[in-house]
């Protein structure tokens, strides 16, 4: 499988996508004037503490105070507290208000939700993960080769075992993905860099007032050569010459293999035009995702959850209906989990196959599902078939989905996704006007409305305004505002 990552650079955002032989999979968008706050980790204070939800809210010097739970609260006492039979601690013995505390940003603020935060802090690289409140040495689950997982925590532990006899530090490491097949010298190089790093956080709190940012992650651009790039990547297109500086030097501290494969693109035709990922934005941002078949998606996100419904739609098939809904539903597990990246979706999500009676077939397009969400760098989580036959889906959320960076909510509808119609409003009209004849004592009323309603009003309800005239004992006037939106209305004694 061939990857490339593109990187699209101008004042105003920074633009990545990631393209596997020549289609999109994933889009990231980080503006300059508002940053993704996950990965950071400030000096926050503590305004409240709420017994009943065992949280406290915690002021880092954002917009809105961030959240964090006491599962996130760092216990020297956590390991005796994994038995179920000891309960946890009381979030009131472990803080109170106005309390200075170091953490993290886990989630970014979502909607109305402020930022979620954890105590349990840890810094990246290339790499390794590094946490300086654990003893524990994992390693990814995407290497599954049981003998190099073996060699990797070897390699740790005797690093971590000698560092602590010179330094008297130990801390935690998780190894990620990249570091597969990757010498011992370079994981120690990492492991140096992520403790001379953790130092500096360190040094940096004693003198920081709260709240106060200490660590700050890497800008987008940075973060796609560490997390993004590995041995698939072939080519890594940037269409800035100061980016593309910024990104080799980088690159040769960090990985000098990856830095061989940044190129800068000097076309006068856009990146993004030039390969297609405008067009692949456009799409994300649409409710419905046809399939090469005939048959499309349905994708709508709600506050509790997002639904993909699948639809055969113009596809027949060629043999019979089974077979039919089978191919359908198998090209559609493939294009759920690749618009799952695209569009940033996270939290739950139900997939709505077409029934199917083979059980065969169902365990294959389950399968296509899993292999699919398996390449997806968020953690996700499939939870089978439920007895009405949906799909349970879970993607962990840590930032804003692609509609919620790019779009607003519809200030006609109010988010809604739809509005009255015209014959609604007018009978709403109509009712109003009977109340206000009641309450006001004047000549004659003015009726402020859209033109489609005027238009209803004096078209197919005009019998109903000359009744409500005569009941009344008093003119109405009508006029069309232009500006007013449907749903809007006035009505003006006169």
């Amino acid at each position: 499988m061939s990857r490339e990552i593109l990187i699209n650079i101008t004042p105003m955002e920074t633009r990545v996508a990631l393209v596997e032989n020549g289609v999109p999979q994933e889009i990231s968008i980080e503006r300059n004037q508002k940053r993704g706050l996950v990965g950071n980790i400030y000096l926050g204070k503590v305004v409240r503490v709420l017994p009943g939800m065992q949280a406290a809210f915690v002021d880092i010097g954002v917009e809105r105070t961030a959240f964090l739970h006491v599962d996130d609260l760092h216990v020297d006492t956590k390991s005796q507290a994994q038995d179920k039979d000891v309960p946890s601690p009381d979030i009131r013995v472990l803080l109170r208000e106005g309390q200075k505390i170091l953490v993290q940003v886990i989630k970014d603020p979502i909607s109305s939700k402020g930022a979620r935060l954890t105590a349990q802090l840890s810094v990246a690289a290339r790499y390794l993960v590094y946490m300086d409140r654990s003893t524990h040495i994992g390693v990814s689950q995407r290497i599954e080769d049981e003998q190099e997982r073996e060699r990797l925590r070897d390699v740790i532990a005797t690093v971590v075992t000698e560092t602590q006899g010179e330094e008297g530090r130990g801390g935690g490491y998780i190894v990620r993905t990249a570091a597969e097949a990757v010498t011992a010298t370079e994981l120690q190089s990492d492991m140096r860099f992520l403790q001379r790093l953790w130092r500096h956080i360190e040094q940096s709190q004693l003198e920081a007032v709260a709240p106060s940012c200490i660590y700050e992650e890497l800008p987008l651009y940075k973060r796609v050569l560490r997390d993004m790039a590995c041995a698939e990547v072939e080519k890594i297109l940037v269409d800035s010459r100061e980016i593309l500086a910024e990104l080799v030097n980088f690159g040769n501290k960090f990985s000098p293999e990856i830095a061989r494969l940044i190129e800068h693109y000097p076309g006068e035709r856009p990146l993004f035009y030039l390969h297609g990922i405008e067009d692949e934005i456009a799409k994300a941002l649409q409710r419905s995702v046809p399939l090469k078949s005939g048959g499309h998606l349905v994708i709508d996100p709600t506050e509790a959850m997002t639904t993909v419904d699948v639809n055969t739609g113009a596809f027949v098939g060629h043999r019979n209906l089974e077979e039919t809904i089978y191919k359908t539903n198998l090209e559609a597990a493939a294009a759920t989990a690749r618009q799952m990246r695209m569009r940033n979706l996270g939290g739950i999500i139900i997939v709505d196959f077409i029934d199917m009676r083979n059980l065969e077939h169902r365990r294959q397009v389950l399968r296509t599902l899993e292999k699919a969400l398996d390449r997806d760098p968020a953690k996700t989580k499939l939870s089978g078939v439920t007895e009405l036959g949906l799909v349970q889906v879970t993607r962990k959320r840590t930032s804003e989905s692609l509609e919620q960076l790019l779009c607003d909510g519809c200030p006609t509808c109010d988010g809604r996704g739809s509005i009255k119609s015209a014959e609604t409003v007018s009978y709403e009209v109509l009712r109003e006007i009977l109340r206000v004849a009641r309450a006001y004592e004047c000549e004659q009323l003015r009726v402020l409305a859209s033109t489609a309603v005027i238009e209803r009003l004096l078209d197919e309800d005009s019998a109903q305004v000359a009744d409500l005239e005569e009941f009344i004992g008093r003119t109405i006037q009508f006029r069309a505002e232009a500006l007013f939106a449907r749903e809007q209305f006035d009505i003006i004694p006169v």
